[in-house]
């Protein structure tokens, strides 16, 4: 049985007063302080056209599901081509947006990009061969990969009032990162269990860090989001100075995600130039013994299940609704917390990105709705 109080160790100021103003109100809790993550200087807006290939019903009926569950942003990619574009009154399309969880495929997108470059070896690399303070350790059989697919060992994520709990270490220590190095429970062996939780995700940062010997928002920015052409924005630090938060917490605006979306969709591939490994795309749309509905940051659409869980399957905790199968089985998806959903459909050659508010809990938000929609909506079906 593993301890999960760590009532012995300081506090500190700091962390304290961070988590009294994350009690008052954790749903709004200010992220501070940000470190800026460039994007590329010579940014162009993704070209439009192509709404003839859909119904105008269908895309009405999309952007007013949209607008009715507190959207601030709705993108259709079709073919190549940005197709729809909707934004809330208050929102523009460089406006940076709170990701939650689609923070995560960017980790293994990350991840992969590092392996390209040769500062990772591969996902089957073990933890305790890039942070040398985890050798000998048991923390250090982690692999790399067992950080994209939530088969850690680590605790799972949870909630508690105690400030010196492990989920509010965590996520809000000033040295988080080493916290979770030190001190995060491991409950079991990696590759053994499926475990959501945002240390695992956060965990990310340090190893990229490590790695590469440059900043994780730097890296990100500079490989990645300068690469695909993409406006930057900003993500969360634990301190001034300090390691990213990768698990959450990277603001960009909606089209920057959208963009991360296409690079998938065209196998890792940007404009013919490859940015991840060959094959590495499809290593991340594979699911696991342990959660066949999870691959590498990414969520699948088969095996269908009406509420999937965050969590371990059969677990209680959060679940997501589907009313009914996507209507391309091989969908895969971003998805964070607040229903910010990013669908990808091979098939078809579409991508459906919503970004904003918590939706009212009812009617529920439907996770297939917008993609099925506008996979009817077709004119020409694929």
């Amino acid at each position: 049985m593993v301890d999960t109080s760590d009532s012995e160790l300081s506090l500190g100021t700091a962390y304290e007063t961070r988590f009294q103003t994350f009690l008052r109100d954790p749903g709004n809790f200010i992220y501070a302080p940000m470190e800026a993550v460039s994007g590329n200087s010579d940014y162009v807006a993704l070209t439009s056209g192509g709404e003839e290939g859909f119904t105008p019903e269908a895309l009405a009926e999309a952007q007013s599901y949209a607008a009715a569950n507190r959207s601030s942003a709705l993108l259709v990619w079709h073919k190549g081509k940005l197709v729809h574009s909707w934004y809330a009154p208050d929102i523009q399309a460089d406006t940076i947006l709170n990701s939650k969880s689609l923070s995560k495929p960017l980790t293994a997108i990350a991840i992969g990009r590092a392996i390209a470059l040769g500062k990772i070896r591969d996902l089957d690399q073990p933890l305790s061969e890039i942070l040398p303070e985890l050798k000998d350790k048991p923390k250090g059989d982690i692999l790399v990969r067992h950080l994209l697919d939530m088969r850690t060992g680590l605790l799972d994520q949870g909630y508690s009032l105690d400030p010196g709990h492990p989920f509010n270490r965590a996520y809000l220590d000033p040295d988080h990162g080493q916290y979770i190095v030190d001190h995060y429970p491991l409950t079991g062996t990696p590759g053994s269990r499926y475990t959501y939780n945002n240390a695992t995700g956060d965990l990310v940062a340090l190893i990229i860090e490590q790695a590469t010997g440059r900043r994780y928002a730097e890296f990100i920015g500079s490989e990645i989001l300068s690469a695909i052409g993409a406006q930057g924005g900003e993500v969360w630090l634990n301190s001034e100075d300090g390691l990213a938060h990768s698990g959450c917490c990277m603001k960009l605006p909606a089209e920057s995600w959208l963009r991360l979306a296409v690079l998938l969709a065209q196998k890792g591939h940007w404009n013919g130039t490859p940015l991840l490994p060959a094959g590495y795309v499809d290593e991340m749309r594979r699911g696991t013994e342990q959660n066949p509905s999870y691959g590498l940051g990414i969520w699948l659409g088969e095996p269908y299940r009406e509420k999937r869980q965050f969590g371990a399957p059969g677990t209680v905790g959060p679940t997501v609704y589907q009313s009914e199968p996507f209507l391309d089985p091989q969908m895969y998806m971003f998805d964070g917390n607040s229903s910010q959903t990013v669908h990808i459909s091979p098939k078809h050659q579409l991508i459906v990105l919503r970004m904003g508010a918590s939706p009212p809990k009812n009617p529920v938000w439907d996770n297939a709705k917008l993609p099925n929609i506008l996979i009817r909506g077709l004119r020409r079906p694929d």
